[in-house]
C-alpha cells in the first residue's frame, strides 16, 4: 500500500485568508484583545496557537475550539472567494481509482478545519480522513504526524471488512509520501523516511522548493500523468 498524504493550504486549496481570519476572529473571543502578527505558513495549528498565546498553554483548548467554530462559519466565504489549485482534482481521483492507493490527508490543520477546506471544494470524496494526521494530534514536530498516519492506515487497512480493495492491501504501508507546498514539508517527510513531492503551487518559492532538496518538484498538479509518476515513484 501506498500511503499518500497531501498538505492542504497552499497544495491543495487557496482558501483565500479565511483560516488566518478564523484565528484572529477565535483570538479576540478567547483573548479578548487583537492577536500579534505570528508566521503561518507550514506550521500546525498548534504551534501557531502556541505563539499567538506566547507559549502560554492557558487558553489552548478554547481557543483550538474556537477556531473550530468560526471556520466552519466561514465553510461557504471559502467555497466562493477560495480556489481548487490547478490538476488537484484529477490527480487525487487518479490516485484513489489507482490499486494499492490511498489518499489522505498530513495538515498542520486541526481535523474539523482540515475537513472545512475540503470539503468547501468536494475534495473529501478522494480522501480517507481516518489514515491521516492533524495539527490536532499529539505532536512536537511536523514530522511527528507522518508516524501518526503511518500507524492509523496500518491500523485502518489491518482491521478493514473484506472487499476487493482492502483485501489487496497489506496492512502495513510500503510506502509513504508527503506532497506540500513548502521546505517545512519537505523536511517533515524526510524526518520522517517518508519521500517528499514539493508543488510550487503555494507559499514557497521555487528556488527555497529545490534548495530543500525533495525527491521531487512540481510546478503545479496540470499534467496529471507526470504528478502520478512523481507521487508514486520508488
Amino acid at each position: 500500500m501506498l500511503l499518500v498524504l497531501w498538505d492542504i493550504d497552499g497544495t491543495l486549496v487557496d482558501s483565500a485568508g479565511h483560516g488566518r481570519h478564523a484565528f484572529e476572529d477565535a483570538f479576540r473571543v478567547v483573548v479578548g484583545r487583537e492577536p500579534e502578527w505570528v508566521e503561518y505558513a507550514g506550521r500546525t495549528d498548534h504551534q501557531i496557537a502556541m505563539s499567538m498565546l506566547n507559549g502560554s498553554s492557558d487558553h489552548l483548548p478554547a481557543l483550538l475550539d474556537q477556531l473550530a467554530a468560526k471556520l466552519a462559519e466561514r465553510r461557504d466565504a471559502i467555497a466562493a472567494e477560495g480556489h481548487v489549485y490547478p490538476g488537484v482534482p484529477e490527480t487525487l481521483a487518479a490516485l484513489h481509482d489507482a490499486d494499492g492507493v490511498v489518499n489522505s490527508l498530513l495538515t498542520g490543520n486541526i481535523e474539523a478545519n482540515a475537513a472545512v477546506k475540503v470539503g468547501a471544494f468536494g475534495l473529501d470524496r478522494w480522501l480517507d480522513f481516518e489514515a491521516g494526521a492533524y495539527g490536532s494530534d499529539p505532536h512536537e514536530r511536523r514530522s511527528d504526524l507522518v508516524a501518526i498516519a503511518r500507524e492509523r492506515a496500518s491500523a485502518r487497512y489491518a482491521q478493514a471488512p473484506g472487499g476487493a480493495r482492502c483485501a489487496a492491501m497489506p496492512s502495513e504501508p510500503t510506502g509513504v509520501v508527503v506532497v506540500g507546498d513548502t521546505p517545512l514539508d519537505v523536511l517533515a517527510a524526510h524526518e520522517a523516511g517518508a519521500r517528499a513531492v514539493a508543488v510550487a503551487t503555494g507559499f514557497a518559492e521555487l528556488d527555497a522548493l529545490r534548495e530543500s532538496r525533495p525527491d521531487a518538484l512540481l510546478q503545479d498538479l496540470r499534467d496529471t500523468d507526470a504528478a502520478i509518476r512523481a507521487i508514486t515513484s520508488t
